[in-house]
């Protein structure tokens, strides 16, 4: 059984996974890693460095958020907070001051707070960061673990090969990976995860009596806290496109090795979702977290390609538009963070989550969305797709016509929170039809969706895949389990 929740992973973890409920927790929270740290110094001794002082923008900043979070753990609200990670805080306030670095922490201590509390007694904890801040997450892991009777089990390297170099350093090839336990009697299952020896290993015999012993049993070598696992390359077969996508050999050794059959892992930051794939993989129960509803999407889509269609009628997705207000809700947010994800949920629920969204932070042009569909074996063409939260009118469409021309699409669809008006659809219709080779049939080249008719009526684009779509899955040996059309 798995649960997905899209939203806000603190409020998520605060308000919907009860205590001790969790066997294992693995995150990858989101780190720019490819920037210094080193503009932290620089706090201390006076004005800070410009360049350096964007290290951390891309993700954190010190905003109201930072600060809420600070005043909760200092303040230690409703006792959730150990002493020693009270005192943490404090102190790396006065040391980095109000920075990106220490709102980034702040962000995780709130988190790795929740996540010990709802870990059962032999539960297990596995942070991955990388060498940029793994040192003060350890800080932090211990003030939350040790300071309730955990413990820290190990510093797992994990050591790949691939990616570029420099030739003003050694190559940075490793990720940090820090596993707790909440307690003495954790799961660890060492015979699931036994590496084979190597061919020498393999027929070393001692004597013992005059007679040839084995060295070894025969199960294989407990593995060292250095892992070498591939890495990911651009053409691997799981790669989906996500940036910050892990091998499925890296989670199912921590699955295998902290849960059993049956358990429950939960991943706060579950992004494309190797870990509640490896989970569903290795007959376990998962909780899957996220804040952006292109992550919901990419997984529902990743888990039926994987496992057949009908694994999304095992699937329990929790936080997405229900009805009309919460789907007023979504458009309606303030926070800078999901600014447009009304606009990721439209496109992608629409296109049963085959659509591409325009992520960009500035202007999209009109276009907030683009899906291929399929005109022949071989041949496809693109419908672009714009969302509007507000109040609609007839210039919207001769816009959005402007618009497709411009980018030589053949269509393009409208999705409206707001009912349209009558010379909206009269407009629309003016720009005519186009003739669908395959279907037979022909469709307004303008096309007006509502959100009710989304919700209500579960109103879904009909046209056929993109054959480049159909060739993908067949590639995976999955064809035969996915729905062709969107």
């Amino acid at each position: 059984m798995g649960i997905l929740y899209y939203g806000d992973n603190l409020d998520i973890l605060r308000n919907k996974i009860a205590d001790e409920s969790v066997d294992l927790c693995y995150i990858d929270p989101p780190f720019n890693s490819k920037r210094s740290y080193f503009q932290i110094y620089n706090n201390i001794g006076g004005e800070q460095d410009k360049a350096q002082a964007q290290a951390f923008v891309d993700t954190w900043e010190w905003d109201t958020h930072a600060i809420e979070g600070y005043q909760q753990i200092t303040s230690n609200f409703e006792g959730r907070f150990t002493r020693q990670a009270i005192e943490l805080v404090k102190g790396l306030k006065s040391i980095l001051g109000e920075d990106d670095l220490l709102a980034y922490l702040v962000s995780m201590t709130l988190r790795i707070t929740e996540i010990y509390r709802v870990l059962k007694p032999n539960g297990s904890f596995y942070l991955h960061c990388d060498p940029t801040a793994s040192h003060y997450l350890k800080l932090v892991l211990d003030a939350v673990f040790c300071g309730q009777g955990g413990d820290f089990i190990n510093e797992i390297a994990w050591c790949y090969g691939s990616g570029g170099a420099s030739k003003r350093h050694f190559s940075r090839k490793h990720d940090i990976i820090f596993f707790y336990a909440k307690g003495d009697n954790y799961t660890f299952n060492v015979d699931a995860v036994r590496e084979e020896y190597s061919s020498p290993e393999k027929v070393e015999f001692k004597v013992v009596d005059g007679k040839p012993y084995k060295r070894k049993h025969e199960l294989g070598r407990i593995p060292f806290d250095w892992w070498q696992i591939p890495i990911l390359t651009n053409t691997a077969k799981e790669r989906l496109g996500y940036p910050t996508q892990k091998p499925e050999a890296l989670l199912e050794r921590i699955v295998k090795a902290s849960s059993n059959e049956g358990d429950t892992v939960l991943d706060a930051y579950c992004g494309c979702g190797t870990t509640v794939a490896v989970a569903e993989r290795l007959k376990r129960n998962w909780i899957g977290i996220d804040i952006t509803y292109h992550s919901i999407s990419l997984i529902l889509k990743r888990m039926e390609k994987d496992f057949g269609k009908n694994i999304l009628t095992t699937i329990k997705v929790d936080g997405i538009p229900q009805d009309m207000n919460a789907a007023r809700a979504l458009a309606n947010r303030q926070d800078d963070r999901v600014r447009k994800e009304f606009e990721k949920w439209a496109v992608l629920t629409y296109t049963n989550n085959h659509g591409v969204v325009n992520a960009k932070k500035g202007a999209d042009k009109g276009v907030d969305g683009v899906v291929y569909f399929a005109t022949g074996a071989n041949t496809d063409e693109r419908m672009i797709i714009q969302v509007k939260s507000g109040a609609v009118n007839r210039s919207v469409i001769a816009a959005l016509n402007s618009d497709m021309q411009r980018e030589q699409a053949q269509m393009a669809t409208l999705i409206t929170l707001e009912e349209p008006t009558k010379p909206m659809r009269e407009e629309a219709l003016k720009v005519g039809f186009y003739h669908h080779p395959l279907m037979g049939k022909d469709y307004p080249k303008i096309q007006i969706v509502t959100v009710r008719e989304l919700i209500e009526e579960n109103k879904r684009l009909e046209l056929p895949m993109s054959h480049q779509l159909q060739k993908s899955a067949k590639e995976r040996g999955k064809s035969s389990q996915i729905d062709m059309g969107l």
